[in-house]
């Protein structure tokens, strides 16, 4: 039985982690992008994809023997799921992996934001210490302990998020009709509300939803009006659950307190991205980050050797897949 596992990130990134995969399997790397790959997928048992990067051609699937599509993140945006199920190749991922670092980002981004850190880093790199200081002492500016954060999706992302902001003496509210564990949020004494209730309370607001229909442009214009003065959003969900126009216009207003963009609708972000535009106090308040909210070399090493034991699982060991999506 072919142990051939087709695998679109390079070899160097698994080296990096330090998680190589096992020597039971032959393994092929490419860039999706290479001539090959078409033909090489109709050798291979098993294909092994980053979650983030464009969507695949539907047609590279036509005509395969794979027997796992195997992602090495939880995001599955890249993969047309129903086409997949309609030419029974299982699909999976690795869920919950990420949870630590993007919990670390939510909290740290947070901060930043509310305490103007990286502001202050601009101001006196631009040689206004003396008076940038006394705006902030004037200011009076919050940290994290005692403030409301809202979590919008209380997945396991989600929840992993709102456990950090409690561990920061945070009271927690969220929004999610059908959330993974409503026994773990009560631990926390996380208030369910609904999304209009959580907007205007909540001092941060954290989005950790998944891009469907029913989330894209979740946050708009009126949902941003909505929110508290001052509050700062942290959008590390995917792109296209936040309109960047609003966004933008939101944060050159003074409205919203600052904002942290980990994802976009189309990465990289093209040069028009209207976020690009702002200028001034307006800038200052926006931490752009490329989309690495769950990146980080503990969470990548876990992500890799758990995707490689799902493959070796499946084409060693004859199983069927875990977290089969």
């Amino acid at each position: 039985m072919s142990r051939e596992v087709l695998c679109l990130r390079p070899l160097a990134d698994f080296e990096r982690a330090g998680a190589l995969p096992p020597g039971s399997l032959e393994v092929v790397y490419r860039s999706p992008d290479d001539a090959d790959v078409p033909e090489l997928m109709k050798r291979a048992s098993a294909l092994m994809i980053p979650a983030v990067g464009p969507k695949l051609s539907d047609g590279l699937f036509e005509n395969t023997k794979l027997r796992l599509v195997q992602v090495t993140g939880a995001g599955l945006d890249r993969l047309d799921k129903g086409l997949l199920e309609r030419l029974g190749i299982p699909l999976a991922n690795v869920p919950g992996g990420s949870n630590g670092a993007l919990a670390e980002y939510a909290v740290t981004a947070a901060s930043v934001l509310l305490r103007r850190l990286a502001w202050a880093d601009a101001e006196i790199r631009a040689g206004n210490y003396r008076a940038f200081r006394a705006r902030m002492v004037a200011d009076n500016l919050p940290g994290l302990a005692g403030l409301l954060v809202g979590v919008v999706g209380l997945g396991t992302i989600g929840q992993a998020v709102a456990e950090a902001f409690h561990k920061m003496d945070c009271r927690i509210c969220y929004y999610d009709p059908a959330p993974r564990d409503p026994t773990a949020a009560g631990m926390i004494g996380a208030s369910a509300l609904d999304l209009k209730q959580l907007l205007a309370t909540a001092d941060v607001v954290t989005l950790h939803v998944p891009f469907l229909p029913e989330t894209q442009g979740l946050i708009g214009a009126s949902q941003l009006a909505a929110m508290k003065p001052g509050a700062v959003l942290i959008q590390a969900s995917r792109g296209g659950v936040v309109d960047e126009v609003a966004l933008a216009q939101s944060l050159k207003s003074g409205h919203l307190g600052g904002a942290a963009v980990d994802v976009y609708p189309s990465e990289p972000p093209p040069g028009d991205n209207p976020l690009f535009s702002l200028e001034g106090e307006a800038a200052r308040r926006l931490l752009f980050t490329p989309h690495i909210a769950g990146v980080t070399r503990q969470s990548a090493t876990f992500l890799f050797r758990s995707a490689w034991q799902n493959v070796e699982r499946v084409l060693i060991q004859n199983q069927a897949p875990r977290n089969c999506v």
